[in-house]
């Protein structure tokens, strides 16, 4: 992920389609037990014959998970939340190679949905953060403990990268789960990385000075929204 500036206006259609989204129940949007025949066939033709063996496992973590409920397992372990955090870490790092945007999209800069990640077993570091934040949404975890976060990685000299970031509470000390550094840890614990911004769906904030607004500012996230509505419908 290069260093740029990544909030910004969007298009009134984007942001239509986005509206019409939330109308549809946004919150399912994204989650493999979402994942149809018809988006299996659409990606098997897009990216190969062997989306159906990729999606198969994601699919089964997802199911598997859910009938141990994960958010009870969370809950249950007060203090201990790192160590049930990385099996959904593991999970989603084992599934994807890192490429480049430019080289794995054809584009400079591309967030993809977690369908598109799977489906590829590829993407960088938004792709990754993006899919652990919907795997976490799909297994129960409430949405107020999640946040994408932007950060600077400083030991690759500054460069732009980002990280799921989850809160116990509010104003707890957040667990950072990453691609670059498997293990999931206290965001102390992590003095390579200089938070910028971090956003959920409901909110943005800027780390530095606490201004806050709304997704809607993050042209990238709302077109991740947008083809998570087209996926719904295929």
């Amino acid at each position: 992920m290069r260093k740029r500036s990544i909030l910004g206006l969007t298009g009134v259609g984007l942001l239509l389609a986005v509206v019409i989204a939330f109308a549809q129940a946004i919150a399912d949007l994204g989650f493999t037990t979402k994942v149809s025949a018809g988006l299996t066939a659409q990606y098997t033709r897009r990216f190969g014959p062997p989306v159906p063996q990729r999606f198969a496992p994601w699919m089964r973590f997802a199911v598997e998970q859910k009938s141990n409920p994960f958010s009870q397992r969370l809950e249950a372990a007060q203090g201990r939340e790192a160590a049930t955090l990385q099996i959904v870490n593991d999970a989603i790092n084992s599934k994807m190679k890192w490429l480049e945007d430019k080289v794995h999209w054809g584009a400079d800069d591309y967030w993809a949905t977690p369908a598109e990640s799977i489906a590829s077993a590829g993407g960088d570091c938004e792709d990754y953060s993006i899919a652990k934040y919907y795997m976490l949404k799909e297994l129960g975890v409430p949405l107020a403990r999640l946040r994408i976060t932007y950060v600077r990685a400083l030991s690759l000299k500054g460069q732009a990268h980002m990280v799921l970031a989850y809160f116990s509470t509010p104003d707890a000390e957040p667990l950072i789960l990453d691609n670059l550094d498997g293990r999931v840890r206290p965001a102390s614990q992590r003095a390579d990385l200089d938070p910028v911004y971090s956003f959920n769906d409901d909110e943005v904030q800027i780390v530095k000075g606490g201004k806050r607004g709304r997704p809607s500012q993050i042209r990238s996230w709302l077109a991740v929204q947008e083809r998570l509505v087209a996926e719904s419908r295929t």
